[in-house]
């Protein structure tokens, strides 16, 4: 009986995976993504429009029962104390400031040259201050992007699903779709996904270095990401692609592990960052027998200064493909870009900036690595309705005569918050792991000193 249930969902499940890698290895869609991307902007809209349509009723009766109390309030105050029509207000209760008597003034022989100290000078320190412990810079790019409206994920809500009853059954339909159809389905096809790679890329390791297996690597490569990218329901949109970088270095902002494979769906890609364990390490092992990258255990000084030699030796063979650095270091959450390390632009030659901008509505692909680990993120990325994305390649950018690197790592970071609309923020994207450095408090503390001196 249970062999006959097997064959009886083996065959068509089959028939879609083998379905996905032949639409994968051509590259191509045929639509299905975009149209239920389509369908779930609708029913957001909708969602939307219920929701702010129940507000407003549920603002407008509580004004109506404020007016009410007030109203009654107001005939209890008349009927206990008015004069000629006019009521008494009474301020006993109003801690009002008392009367200071002045002080003796003391004898001129007594009086000393004093400091002026202006409060004043201070009040915009303290209002810094009082900002920064709300809400700072640093700390909220580490959290969850804010939604403008819900979108029907339990994980997002704020109770909107018992708004209405038409939204309370969207929302149960929704969960039943995510959670009993999609999920077990998006688990099969990252299971195959990843089987197919490691098998391809151990397969492909064997072959001999040359332009022949350079692209079949291609070819495997972009058909197990593309396979891989079905298992969250990716819909990636490239913009700009003459500007597809082929050789050197490739820098990009930083929000998800899914940053590689939005790319490597498009492009195959050297890698270069630090060494994981679990599902990651499988899929470095898996990459790393069929294309040069470069791993490296972040804490070990000796390898960073190694891996700076292989960078150099990298991007001075015109063979290897592009190499994909993230200079930010960390994950930060899809709204800004913070300071981008130095080191990618030491090396010299030509940098290919990319931008990544997802869209919130459908997914928050943003990995809080400090809050979930790997799988309790890749569990909530099938269960969201998709991923989806957009991708800008920029034009390359060379680094100028007399600029330093940090400088020419500013502009590049420049660009690519100009052009996916993301804040350029100055700080190190280290500081959710780590505290402020003692200079950059002893900068504060010397502008404001300057500033005392100058006024």
């Amino acid at each position: 009986m249970i062999f006959e249930i097997l064959n009886i969902f083996w065959i068509p499940f089959a028939g879609f995976i083998s379905f996905l890698i032949i639409i994968s290895a051509i590259n191509k869609s045929i639509g299905v993504r975009r149209a239920y991307v389509n369908l779930l902007l609708r029913i957001f809209e909708y969602g939307r429009v219920s929701i702010e349509t129940a507000s407003k009723e549920h603002k407008q009766n509580n004004l109506k029962t404020d007016d009410k109390h007030s109203d009654e309030f107001v005939d209890n105050a008349d009927s206990k104390e008015s004069t000629n029509g006019t009521t008494l207000i009474t301020r006993d209760a109003v801690l009002l400031p008392q009367p200071q008597e002045p002080a003796p003034e003391k004898p001129a022989s007594s009086k000393k040259e004093e400091i002026v100290f202006d409060f004043e000078k201070c009040l915009d320190y303290l209002k810094s201050g009082v900002e920064s412990i709300i809400e700072d810079d640093v700390t909220s790019r580490f959290e969850a992007e804010e939604l403008k409206s819900w979108n029907m994920l339990t994980r997002t809500n704020r109770h909107h699903e018992f708004i209405s009853w038409k939204i309370t059954l969207i929302w149960m339909v929704g969960f039943f779709i995510r959670y009993v159809f999609l999920m077990p389905l998006r688990v099969l096809v990252c299971f195959v996904g990843v089987v197919w790679l490691t098998v391809c890329t151990a397969a492909v390791g064997y072959l001999k270095d040359g332009q022949t297996k350079r692209d079949i690597v291609n070819l495997v490569l972009g058909t197990c990401f593309g396979v891989l990218s079905s298992a969250i329901s990716a819909v990636i949109t490239y913009h700009n692609e003459e500007n597809r970088p082929l050789s050197g270095i490739c820098v990009a902002n930083h929000t998800s592990p899914i940053d590689v494979l939005v790319l490597m769906c498009d492009s195959t890609y050297s890698l270069i960052g630090q060494r994981h364990g679990g599902f990651l390490g499988v899929l470095q092992r898996a990459l790393a027998r069929a294309s040069p990258h470069i791993w490296f255990e972040r804490g070990e000084a000796k390898d960073r200064h190694l891996v700076a030699e292989r960078l150099k030796q990298h991007v001075s063979d015109p063979n290897n493909p592009p190499i994909l650095i993230f200079p930010e270091g960390t994950c930060i959450n899809n709204t800004s870009v913070m300071q981008f390390k130095k080191g990618s632009f030491e090396v010299g030659g030509v940098i290919y900036p990319v931008a990544i901008k997802y869209d919130p509505r459908f997914g928050d692909a943003f990995w809080n690595s400090a809050k979930y680990s790997m799988m309790q993120y890749l569990y909530m990325m099938m269960t969201s309705w998709a991923i989806v994305c957009d991708v800008w390649y920029l034009p390359p950018m060379y680094r100028q005569d007399g600029e330093s690197a940090i400088d020419f790592a500013n502009r590049v970071k420049g660009v690519i918050a100009k052009q996916g609309g993301l804040i350029d923020l100055v700080w190190d994207g280290q500081l959710k792991r780590m505290k402020p450095k003692k200079e950059w408090k002893e900068i504060q503390q010397v502008e404001f000193a300057n500033r005392l001196k100058a006024e």
